[in-house]
Order: C-alpha cells, then structure tokens, then sequence
C-alpha cells in the first residue's frame, strides 16, 4: 500500500527540489528523514516536511512503522512562475522570475513493494 504527499507552491524552482530528492529515493524513510536534517539546501527543509507528512499519514491513517516504510517514489513538478520586473540602466527592464514547484513523495511499507 503505497502513501503520498504532496506539497504545492513551494518557493524553490524544481531543478533544485529534485537535487535533494535524488539523494533519497529508495532510501529507509527513517534513514531519509536524518539525511534530511542535516543536508545544507533550503530546498531540504521543504523536502523534511512533505517526507514528514507522508510518515505522519502512515502512522495515522493505515498504523504502519516508520521502520517499515521506504520511498518508493519522490519527484518534483514545476509549480506557477511569478514573474516580475527590475530597472535597469537607460530605461530599460529585465525579467525576474519566481519559481514554484510541486514535490510529492510516495512511501510504501516495505513488506509488499520490494
């Protein structure tokens, strides 16, 4: 039984959330959420608290262990870019633009997936 969370409108662009996801897919979700804490991203705090959900709907929902759950599947989707602009000299603007993403992380309980 595989569990998912999804967290929307995060502000990282996805080529960053997907760096920190690389290193903890297929990972235990406890070894995971340790790796997490200690990584120096910003996007890694964001990555702690979605993979933290999913543990926390786990436990809630179907009374799994954490010691029981692997990340079966982590990947990070482009949310909507804010776009904004900035002076510049002579009259002119150049483009600024805030990404979002999506990370979702599904964990699924070790007895029936591997």
């Amino acid at each position: 039984m595989s569990i998912k969370a999804v967290g929307k409108y995060l502000p990282i662009s996805a080529r960053k959330g997907r760096q920190v996801l690389d290193i903890i897919r297929g990972k235990n979700a406890g070894e995971a959420l340790l790796t997490m804490k200690f990584l120096p991203n910003r996007s890694a705090k964001m990555v702690y608290n979605v993979l933290n959900s999913a543990i926390y709907n786990a436990q809630n929902n179907n009374d799994i262990n954490v010691e029981d759950l692997y990340i079966s599947e982590a990947y990070a989707d482009e949310g909507p870019t804010v776009k904004r602009f900035r002076p510049r000299a002579m009259g002119r603007a150049s483009k600024i633009r805030k990404r979002t993403s999506h990370i979702t992380i599904i964990v699924d309980h070790k007895g029936e997936g591997k």
